[in-house]
């Protein structure tokens, strides 16, 4: 009996473990912190927020909604949401370094 008590706990503890794991790991696709995105601009790898939200703006008028810096094949990535004046939602991708837009389509 012990045994199969023991057994038993030390298998919700692993699946415990491997549930946490899958949760909270970071995953390869997953966008970079705030503060990597700080310690990255200060290096000059990516623009600033306010740099890129500049740029943003010149190739899409509005409000920005929401700006995102990931990773993406060895290369940064903003992606950049914009309200523009009709009410429609615009994602913007931009190289992270030069700014330079790479796709602009209408979000659903």
């Amino acid at each position: 009996m012990f045994w199969t008590q023991r057994r038993t706990w030390i298998a919700l503890f692993t699946l415990l473990a491997v549930l946490l794991a899958l949760v909270y790991l970071p995953r390869a696709d997953s966008g970079e912190s705030a503060t990597s995105a700080g310690r990255l601009s200060a290096k000059g790898d990516i623009l600033s927020l306010e740099k890129i939200s500049q740029k943003a703006r010149s190739y899409k008028p509005g409000e920005i909604l929401e700006v995102e810096l990931e990773k993406k094949h060895g290369r940064y990535i903003y992606e950049v949401e914009i309200l523009d004046a009709a009410s429609q939602v615009w994602e913007l991708k931009l190289d992270a370094k030069s700014g330079q837009l790479l796709k602009m389509e209408q979000d659903d």
